[in-house]
């Protein structure tokens, strides 16, 4: 597999951390009274016009923009009355697009997804939450509490992506260690994890030489995990993402043995491995 290698992005001591400037702040409080899953007739009406666009639009463009190749759909196919109980998918995070790649692989099929705070309070906001975007609320106990609850009231028969690794990194090639939130919630809903990662091919003279783009990417997606209901609560949650960040790393082309995080985050710190 391709791995770009490039030093243009100034990626984060800490693995989790973001390292994108949201310039804007519209002051939205996420408190236990946000409706963090609204589910509002305005708000449905706005989401279907904005899929329509996306459909007809943009899925057209993944192509052109991100040479985007999407392997192993016939995973969902297959599975696609379990999901009807709903699904909870994971992938590294790479790239201001890739969500709208999941959205393409997942089509029919609506799809939300769990995001940093910041982004739905900044100059996006209000189209990531039309996309079905989902905040994650901080330093907030009964926040957490209500944005958790109406969460899992979605993934009753609904689909909800979550990035592990925890933040963006563009175009890194390594799998970060993930945080266990996917796992809890699979584990708390009794739901299957549904791995997918992005991988990297080497542009041609056109887009390499003539755009400059850095890689063209590959979406490929894996058999859904099941959480190990014979273990106690905590260690079905680590097993689950244990299992969850090896399949990643497998999808993306890595030997789960020779990736350079561990599977779990614990303060993990980036690895200058180039």
């Amino acid at each position: 597999m391709f791995d770009p290698m490039t030093k243009k992005y100034p990626y984060p001591e800490d693995t989790g951390a973001h390292y994108l400037v949201v310039k804007k702040d519209d002051g939205t409080v996420f408190d236990r009274d946000y409706p963090y899953v609204d589910r509002s007739p305005s708000m449905r009406i706005r989401q279907a016009l904005i899929r329509a666009v996306i459909f007809l639009i943009v899925f057209p463009v993944l192509r052109i923009r991100l040479g985007l190749r999407i392997k192993g759909r016939e995973n969902i196919r297959a599975h696609r009355e379990e999901f009807r109980r709903g699904v909870i998918s994971v992938s590294n995070h790479v790239h201001l697009w890739d969500y709208l790649s999941v959205m393409r692989a997942a089509f029919p099929r609506k799809t939300n997804v769990l995001v940093w705070a910041k982004n739905v309070r900044g100059e996006n906001a209000k189209l990531i939450r039309l996309v079905g975007g989902i905040p994650l609320p901080e330093g907030d106990v009964h926040a957490t509490a209500a944005m958790t609850k109406q969460t899992e009231e979605l993934l009753r028969g609904g689909w909800l992506h979550i990035y592990s690794e925890g933040s963006m990194w563009e175009f890194y090639r390594p799998v970060r260690p993930f945080k266990p939130g996917a796992a809890h919630l699979a584990c708390r809903c009794g739901l299957p994890v549904l791995p997918m990662a992005f991988s990297y091919r080497k542009p041609g003279f056109i887009r390499g030489r003539i755009f400059r783009q850095t890689a063209t990417f590959t979406l490929s997606i894996g058999e859904p995990l099941r959480p190990d209901a014979s273990l106690p609560f905590a260690e079905r949650r680590r097993d689950l993402t244990v299992r969850s960040h090896e399949a990643v790393c497998r999808l993306a082309g890595i030997d789960p043995e020779e990736n350079i995080y561990p599977p779990v985050y614990d303060d993990s710190k980036r690895v200058d491995y180039y």
